[in-house]
Order: structure tokens, then C-alpha cells, then sequence
């Protein structure tokens, strides 16, 4: 147990070397800050930005990752970090529909569908856009998603895509959160690219990405260890916060306190590690919602067929709801050229339950049903690798807000501040530039009095001011306090290997 500080600066300690967590680190020795120290449970860095080689030599990340930025300290971060040990691909996106496939986004190239389906789409939209009140009288992702886009897109892609990838009831996601994350339909572009045959695939902002060309996405992570190596302790498993004492403990007996505190675990798991966390604090977990995934990755002894990135699949043909080429982003994600491999990714959760011990078979008969693999190629199949990921995604549900107005609050008052894709619990700003730009600029509220920008004052953010002015003194329970055993996982190949 630490009793003594080495210095007058105040103890900063991370929980967890994820990007969020190693962005704050970088971010401290950048400054000089020297009373700190950073702690992940596993015996790697990256989180859930991590990659993992396999025996025949198939490098897999957790997902399909795109490195894109809105920031220009990431960008020269990841000039810094990459070097040369980098490619710049081209998105190159499909959506499979309908024995099919369409140019990303869908609702852009609906002229490649079936002539009655086009009808019914454009018919839908412009039925929709006659009542344009709609779309502010929409109160959740359901009904924007019919105020927006009409019948048919609805119909044919928006509803039962997002099903497949958020694993939950779209009645239950709330509306605040699409951003730049979907493309707004316009009537005009969508005829013009009918009556001209003309396709329509550079919308959005990650139309062009860097990929590191050794390591996976891994690869841009590995290099920070050469930065805060010096105070980062891996194999440490968080088992109780004691904010009022400010002490972490964990599992392998150790003490450390903080005066200030930045975690990026799961939320729901860090209060119901807190020891006074008051029962009002507990209660609000329940409106944080969450995805698991299982990603399974198949390698096959032929060259790619294909230039393709990714592909969405919203029909039940597949358990998939994308598929990555990743070995098309680099060539050393393959043994050889003669190799390729096809990266899959499926949601679960309680509203969509998956087998994991099936998932493989799944895929692979999936595969062959949406056409990336041919029936002959189950010979070619050299190698599979399954990633069982508990935390996949933060699901933005109509309960989140006010949820996260509850327990945000609360940790500020004691010095804690949860950021990252799960800390934070906002999908919005959870990728990895995002990310990356929470640790950092929490550093420079720390150090530099600077406001954060990407996470924003809960009460600000989600405009209910009103909610957290409501909330009665939030009062610690005297008490032992609780301490739950759940664990946050993901598993390569079945063996148990446990992320921040």
C-alpha cells in the first residue's frame, strides 16, 4: 500500500491501456507529469484496439476497425507512432441484399435493387417527406428511421440491419446519437443516381483510412510502450474502489491510491465496484445497456477474390451483420499471397441470444450462402479464431441519458472520471480517435485548465439540466460496501482473456 508521495503533484492513476487510457498517458509524459501510473488487466495493451496472431501465422483484430480522425492531434499522434508502418486503402463498402451486392450507404444506391423494391424505397421517401414534422415528433430510433427514410429503406435495410447490429429492440435506442454515423437521405441525389445509373460511395468520413501494415490495429498501439512503459503495471484486476478513501484494490492484493482517478472499465462494473456508491448511483446502471459480439475470423488457402473492405448484411442469411477483407488492408495480416481472410462479426445480447459453441459452422455456412466463399472453398479453410467479446457496443438507449446524468455527477464529486467507449457509455464518441482524444484532453483539464471538447458536461451534452438540478445531495451509505464478481471478457479461441 502506497502511504508516501514522492513528490507535490497530485497521484493521477488510469485504469486501463485501451486508446483512451493510453492517449491520457502519452498525454502526461508529454507535459512532464511524473506522479502517475497506468493498470490494465491483461498482459497487453490496445483493449479492445488489440490484435491476435494465431499458429498459422493470421493476424485478427477485434472487429473491424477504421483508422479515421476528427482531430489533428490524433492524426500527428498516429504520425508519430506508425512512422512508416502504415498503407492508406480506399473504402471500398458493400451491403449484400437480395442475392446482391449494393454500393454504402444503401439508401444512396437503391438502383441496383429489384424495379418493384426501388418503387416501393422512393415511394416510401417521398411519402415521408411530405409530413417532415415527423422527424422532430419522433421519439426514438424507430420512428425517426420511418420520419426519415419512409416504408421502404425501412423496411428493406434501416430496421433489420440495425436489429442484427445492436442486438436490441430499435423501440428501445433512443434518437440522439446518429450524427455523422448515418446518411441523411436526399430524394434529388437518390433519382439523380437512379435516372443516371450513376453510384453514389463517397459519403462519410472514413471514405479513405490508414491501417498499420504490421501488428494489425494492435500496430498502433504497441508503439506507445516506448512512452509510458516506465509506469504501466499489466495483470491488475480492479476489484474495488473506495472513492472516499480514494484506493484501488486489487485482485492480487495490492492498495494504490489516487487523488485523481481516470477508468476506463465498463461503467455498470466500476459502480458496482464503488464501495458508497448510494443506492440511487446502482440504480441508474440499469439503463446502461450493452452488446457482446463474437468475431470470427476464417483464413482460406487461395488468393482474395476480391478488393472489398467490408460488407453489411442485413437479411437472415447470415448470422453476420459485417464482414471485413482484412486481408486487404495489409498484406501481412496473411501468411502469403495465396492467403486471405475473412473477418466476421455477430451481436448478442438477452434480446438476441447467440450460440458461441455453434458460431463457426454458422459463419462459415453464412459465408457460402452471401457468396464470399464458394462451396469448394471448405477444403481451402486452413484456419478459424474465435473472439468471444463481452463488451461490444454501449447501446445509445432512451434510458442512457438520464442514467449517465445520475452517475457522472456522482464520480466528479469524488474525483473519478469515466471516459472512453464503455467508461463514457456514448457509441457517438467511441472510436478510436474519439477515444484517444478523451485521455488526452481530460489531462489537459487536469493540467492545463483546458475544457474537455469530445466528452462533454453530461448536463450540457444530453440539454436536461433540469434532471441533474432535481437530484436530491447524493449521500454515501455507510456500509462495507459491494463488490461483485461479474467479469468483462473476451476470449480468443475459447482461451479466457480478459480486456479494459
Amino acid at each position: 500500500m502506497q502511504n508516501h508521495r514522492d513528490d507535490l503533484e497530485k497521484k493521477i492513476v488510469i485504469l486501463g491501456a485501451g486508446p483512451t487510457g493510453l492517449g491520457a498517458a502519452y498525454r502526461l509524459q508529454e507535459l512532464g507529469y511524473r506522479n502517475w501510473s497506468i493498470y490494465d488487466r491483461n498482459n497487453y495493451v490496445g483493449g479492445l484496439a488489440t490484435s491476435f496472431v494465431d499458429a498459422a501465422g493470421f493476424t485478427y483484430d477485434i472487429g473491424g476497425h477504421v483508422m479515421f480522425s476528427h482531430y489533428k492531434y490524433f492524426d500527428d499522434l498516429v504520425d508519430k507512432l506508425l512512422g512508416d508502418n502504415y498503407t492508406e486503402i480506399m473504402r471500398e463498402a458493400w451491403v449484400w441484399m437480395m442475392d446482391r451486392f449494393v454500393p454504402y450507404p444503401f439508401q444512396n444506391n437503391i438502383r441496383y435493387l429489384p424495379p418493384d423494391v426501388v418503387l416501393e424505397c422512393v415511394m416510401g421517401l417521398i411519402e415521408a417527406q411530405k409530413t417532415p414534422e415527423r422527424i422532430a415528433e419522433a421519439t426514438n430510433f424507430d420512428s425517426l428511421i420511418d420520419a426519415q427514410f419512409g416504408a421502404g429503406i425501412a423496411k428493406y435495410f434501416m430496421k433489420p440491419y440495425n436489429f442484427k447490429v445492436w442486438a436490441h429492440p430499435i423501440t428501445h435506442m433512443s434518437r440522439d446519437w446518429l450524427g455523422e454515423r448515418v446518411a441523411i437521405p436526399s430524394l434529388e441525389r437518390i433519382l439523380k443516381n437512379i435516372l443516371s445509373d450513376g453510384d453514389d460511395v463517397g459519403w462519410g468520413p472514413n471514405n479513405k483510412f490508414k491501417y498499420p501494415l504490421y501488428g494489425g490495429t494492435g500496430g498502433l498501439y504497441t508503439p506507445f510502450l516506448k512512452y509510458v512503459g516506465d509506469h504501466l503495471a499489466l495483470n491488475k484486476n480492479v476489484v474495488a474502489v473506495d472513492e472516499e478513501s480514494k484506493q484501488v484494490f486489487f485482485s492480487d492484493g495490492d492498495i494504490v491510491e489516487y487523488d485523481l482517478l481516470l477508468t476506463t472499465m465498463p461503467l455498470d462494473l466500476l459502480v458496482n465496484r464503488m464501495y458508497h456508491a448510494p443506492e440511487q448511483v446502482r440504480d441508474a446502471t440499469e439503463g446502461l445497456h450493452h452488446s457482446s459480439g463474437l468475431i470470427v475470423g476464417v483464413g482460406v488457402n487461395r488468393p482474395c477474390p476480391s478488393e472489398k473492405c467490408w460488407l453489411y448484411f442485413p437479411e437472415s442469411t447470415s448470422p453476420f451483420y459485417r464482414v471485413t477483407y482484412l486481408s486487404n488492408y495489409s498484406p501481412y495480416i496473411v501468411p502469403d499471397n495465396d492467403h486471405f481472410l475473412l473477418l466476421t462479426e455477430t451481436s448478442s445480447s438477452e434480446h438476441k441470444p447467440e450460440d458461441p459453441t455453434t458460431i463457426i459452422d454458422r459463419v462459415i455456412n453464412g459465408l457460402i450462402n452471401v457468396r464470399l466463399l464458394e462451396p469448394s472453398d471448405l477444403d481451402r479453410i486452413v484456419t478459424t479464431y474465435l473472439i468471444e467479446v463481452d463488451y461490444s457496443y454501449p447501446v445509445p438507449t432512451i434510458d442512457r441519458n438520464r442514467s449517465l446524468a445520475t452517475i457522472q455527477p456522482y464520480l466528479h464529486h469524488h474525483d473519478i472520471y469515466s471516459r472512453g467507449r464503455f467508461g463514457a457509455w456514448e457509441y457517438e464518441i467511441g472510436n478510436m480517435d474519439h477515444s484517444v482524444m478523451q485521455g488526452v484532453e481530460l489531462v489537459n483539464y487536469w493540467l492545463l485548465g483546458e475544457k474537455e471538447s469530445t466528452w462533454k458536461d453530461f448536463a450540457e451534452h444530453s440539454k436536461i439540466i433540469s434532471l441533474l438540478n432535481s437530484q436530491p445531495q447524493f449521500k454515501a451509505k455507510v456500509g462495507h460496501g459491494h463488490v461483485v464478481g461479474e467479469q468483462y471478457s473476451f476470449r480468443p479461441n475459447g482461451a479466457h482473456v480478459v480486456a479494459d
